[in-house]
């Protein structure tokens, strides 16, 4: 299962290495947005992180729900902060959102298996 996280990185920085060499300020710029806004600030980077995830969870999108689980378990957030920022946005998406937590949950594990390997 380990090899969902290698895959998506892999995928995930290729097709964002082919986007960012378009020449084209707005992709770029939003790009720059996305990362910036995830730095340190007043919120630290684990509460920006869960945030992403709770928005991610409701928005339904599961590219955003791995990039933010994987970022979280990078910043050192525990299974248990998790599974609860998890609760939230599927109390908030409402039952629609549950196939997404599946998802959520199997990537979670994934991640944990990366650490064990």
């Amino acid at each position: 299962m380990a090899n969902k996280v290698e895959d998506f990185n892999i995928y995930r920085q290729q097709m964002n290495d082919k986007i960012l060499n378009e020449n084209n300020k707005v992709l770029k710029r939003i790009f720059n947005l996305d990362t910036n806004a995830f730095t340190e600030g007043v919120l630290d980077k684990k509460t920006k992180e869960l945030l992403g995830l709770v928005a991610s969870v409701v928005l339904r999108c599961d590219d955003c729900v791995k990039y933010h689980l994987e970022s979280s378990y990078k910043q050192g957030v525990a299974r248990e902060e998790v599974m609860e920022t998890l609760s939230i946005g599927t109390l908030i998406g409402g039952t629609i959102v549950i196939p997404h937590l599946r998802r959520a949950f199997e990537y979670w594990e994934a991640l944990e298996e990366t650490k064990e390997g």
